[in-house]
């Protein structure tokens, strides 16, 4: 695509001498004929006889519309009209148009008339842009007219948007059907909206002070897609630019901090119930190995160990401290440390930020950028990390290792990570507190782990993303490894500021977070269980080979829940080929129902379930099973249980893995064989039909997100 960057930057110049916020409609054309993107035929007319002018060299019917840099919103002053089919329609209308932009605005700098090629046919869309305050520019493809400020069907990705983006947006609104012909109408040229979507992102990309823009309606046809309305506001004021360590730096830190060889506890103490006591009992009692220096200037030694008045008097180097002493030490202390380059600082104590305390918070950013110290928290209740046997926390002591780190912004909800991690036996590399966020943040901890090699999943729990751009960027990668699941509460705060644009006004806070996720490769969990079930599930399922999901059950009812569930989570039903149905009716009844789901009745006894499960992971068409249970005297649940691990195991002895999960439908037995399963590698849940396929659905949305089942 050719670009005319220097066109705009003088229409750019223009406005800001002039002082303006906003481009006229003239103006934007010129702006939208630099970038390729196609706008009707038009002119401006000073008087009634110029627009009966340009009317008939265009031929009718037109458009006309005010042009003041006054006016930004032209239908509400009544500044437009439109289909006007003669010259004295025209000359009348421009009469009309400026009496009620004097009218709407008596003191509006009116420049004249805009004369426009009215468009006829074609489906209406709105291609847009925003800037938001964590992600950066934004660009926006939705319904266009009355439909997209009534449905709110918009989507969004980050810009520059690739040509891939901007299709996949065309799939990702709920009216997507409309796109491709309804009723007789003719689909749209999708090639050409998709480049006037990435014209629009390079647009915003190449000038950062077009703060937002609005192609609405664009017409949508088989021919092209022609913008009929251009609006564009700009913010000339300089932005300060994000503090952001190089990555190799930020991962040189956050080793020393994730793996310290010594750690100084700043506050430590022998007293019980003091933070410092239990921070340097589950250091020594999880076994960590490292140096451990405590940190008190009224004690010669804490629970053994020599004690020291500050970091500057202990002999050898310290990479991290921990710090247990009330919020107006911290400051002081931070220094010290800085003064004696210890690489990380863990600050538990609460009081600053989350109080209003902003300054003493600003304060400690300060101190640490100055000594370059990477902060975690303040407001924590400290971190985990497993394979160091690192317990660097005030909460309870924890051993049971795995695969899956976690991160809260909450320590309530740490607690509950911790808590559920425990009960359920799940094994974590590590669980880290970050709180008010002061520094390190979400897209730190994923550069870590994404080199880790004892984590395999990482699941985050966020309220905000502080520098947004930066996570999605950085998980974009990551997440082409390792799934990312991430939490994001406030799901239904609406966006910070008013907006001046229809795309602006629809930039909600919670759309704009779930296209982005998704555009970054992230597996959004919408709620803390889910969070949690997908951190234990997703690292024990293989990665699917295909995207044919076939259920077996025992009970009807729970296929047909079982099969609501697949389309909730967007995993695709298998139809059953004739020859493979046959197959599956050998082991079933005559009253039992073969396709997808495979109903093979509750009353069959356990060597049904042993062969139609054999049968379903031996046939390569098929690549996920999900297996519902019905509880019945003549299968118990532990013989179920036992009986499918038998199965996947003889089929693994063979090369053969494919995901598998289960619903367990019964009575309190079926807890004990959903657990069984569980601890065997089959993600299986008592009393729900819901919850182990929102699972597989998560594998295979990081799967195909990470290219390994190509697109969908």
């Amino acid at each position: 695509m050719s670009k005319d960057k220097a066109k705009v930057r003088s229409t750019l110049d223009a406005v800001k001498a002039s002082g303006r916020s906003a481009l006229t409609a003239p103006e934007g054309k010129i702006v939208c004929d630099a970038y390729g993107i196609a706008v009707p035929k038009e002119g401006v007319a000073r008087d009634a006889a110029a627009a009966r002018e340009l009317a008939a060299s265009m031929g009718f019917p037109v458009v006309m519309k005010i042009v003041s840099p006054d006016i930004l919103h032209k239908t509400e002053a009544g500044g437009v009209l439109v289909g006007l089919k003669s010259a004295d329609e025209v000359a009348k209308g421009f009469d009309t148009i400026v009496a009620n932009a004097k009218k709407h605005k008596a003191d509006a700098d009116i420049h004249g008339v805009q004369i426009q090629q009215m468009l006829h046919g074609g489906q209406e869309v709105i291609v847009g842009a925003v800037t938001d305050g964590s992600f950066g520019k934004l660009v926006a493809f939705g319904l266009g007219g009355v439909l997209v400020e009534v449905l709110k069907d918009i989507t969004f990705r980050l810009a520059p948007a690739t040509e891939a983006d901007a299709l996949s947006m065309l799939d990702g609104i709920q009216a997507a059907e409309m796109l491709k012909g309804v009723r007789g109408s003719e689909p749209v040229n999708r090639d050409a909206l998709a480049r006037l979507i990435v014209a629009v992102s390079e647009l915003v990309t190449d000038f950062p002070e077009i703060t937002e823009l609005d192609l609405n309606p664009v017409f949508a046809s088989k021919n092209g897609a022609i913008a009929a309305d251009v609006r564009i506001v700009v913010d000339f004021e300089a932005k300060a630019a994000r503090y952001r360590p190089a990555e190799k730096d930020i991962l040189a830190s956050m080793k020393r901090i994730m793996q310290p060889n010594a750690l100084a506890v700043i506050g430590a103490s022998a007293e019980n119930g003091k933070i410092g006591n239990s921070v340097m009992k589950n250091l020594i009692n999880g076994g960590y190995q490292g140096q451990i220096y405590p940190i008190n200037p009224s004690a010669d030694e804490v629970l053994g160990y020599k004690a020291y008045k500050s970091v500057k008097d202990v002999p050898g180097e310290i990479d991290t401290a921990v710090f247990a002493i009330p919020a107006k030490f911290v400051a002081a202390a931070l220094t010290e440390c800085g003064e004696k380059k210890v690489a990380g600082a863990v600050l538990i104590p609460s009081g600053f930020a989350e109080t209003g305390q902003h300054e003493m918070q600003e304060q400690l950013v300060a101190i640490a950028r100055k000594y370059d110290i990477r902060m975690m928290g303040p407001n924590i209740y400290g971190f985990y990390y497993l394979p160091a046997k690192l317990c660097a926390t005030f909460c309870t002591a924890y051993d049971y290792q795995g695969t899956t780190a976690l991160s809260s912004q909450s320590g309530g909800i740490g607690m509950a990570i911790i808590g559920y991690s425990r009960s359920a036996k799940m094994g974590v590399s590590a669980i880290v507190g970050l709180g008010n966020k002061s520094d390190i943040d979400e897209d730190d901890l994923l550069i870590f782990f994404e080199q880790d090699p004892n984590t395999q999943v990482i699941a985050q729990h966020c309220e905000d993303l502080k520098d947004g751009r930066a996570f999605a960027e950085v998980a974009q990668r990551v997440s082409k490894k390792k799934p990312v699941i991430v939490l994001k509460a406030g799901r239904t705060a609406a966006g910070a500021r008013a907006a001046s644009s229809h795309t602006g006004a629809l930039a909600g806070n919670d759309k704009i977070y779930d296209d982005v996720l998704r555009q970054s490769g992230v597996i959004r969990a919408r709620s803390l269980r889910d969070l949690l079930d997908f951190s234990r599930g997703v690292p024990l399922l293989p990665t699917p080979k295909g995207e044919n999901v076939v259920i077996i059950t025992g009970a009807g009812g729970s296929g047909v829940l079982l099969s609501d569930a697949c389309v909730d989570n967007k995993l695709s039903l298998m139809k059953m080929p004739d020859d493979l149905d046959k197959s599956f009716r050998k082991f079933i009844p005559p009253f039992g129902a073969a396709g997808n789901p495979v109903d093979i009745t509750g009353g069959e006894p356990p060597q049904t379930y042993k062969n139609t499960v054999l049968l379903g992971l031996s046939d390569d068409r098929i690549h996920a099973l999900i297996l519902g249970y019905w509880h019945t005297i003549i299968t118990p649940p532990m013989t179920f249980a036992k009986l499918v691990v038998d199965a996947r195991d003889e089929m693994r002895a063979k090369g053969i893995e494919k995901p598998i999960v289960a619903s367990l439908a019964g009575d309190v037995q079926v807890e004990e064989a959903a657990e069984y399963l569980y601890q065997h590698g089959i993600p299986a849940y008592a009393y729900s039909t819901e919850i182990p396929v929102a699972v597989l659905g998560a594998k295979y949305q990081w799967a195909r997100g990470a290219g390994l089942l190509g697109a969908r």
